[in-house]
């Protein structure tokens, strides 16, 4: 069957206005570089969940975007062969701020 990915419905609303934020300050262009990016990410956390590194319990990873200046925050769960997304978040933000999300279902797409 393969691995699952899920967002945090926080994260999925970060995601929406990143992406309104592009389309209204830059260009429709540069919004749909956003969504390519992070369905790319996401692809690639499916493809292989733990190349990237725990940055902090309980098993964290983190996603660095290149382009765009946003990290990912997920969380690998092998028994479920499942992807957790809890934040997407913008690299001026406080670190902590998603946190509370840890506890908190996600959303299968």
């Amino acid at each position: 069957m393969g691995a699952s990915c899920g967002f945090h419905p926080e994260a999925l609303s970060e995601y929406a206005e990143a992406t309104h934020y592009y389309l209204r300050e830059a260009s429709p262009r540069v919004a749909d570089g956003f969504v390519t990016a992070v369905e790319s990410a996401v692809t690639a956390l499916l493809e292989a969940p733990t190349r990237w590194p725990v940055v902090e319990e309980p098993e964290i990873r983190r996603f660095v975007f290149s382009r765009f200046p946003f990290v990912l925050f997920y969380r690998w769960e092998p028994q479920h062969e499942r992807v957790t997304i809890y934040a997407i978040m913008h690299c001026s933000r406080e670190p902590a701020y998603w946190h509370h999300r840890i506890e908190r279902g996600a959303k299968e797409l």
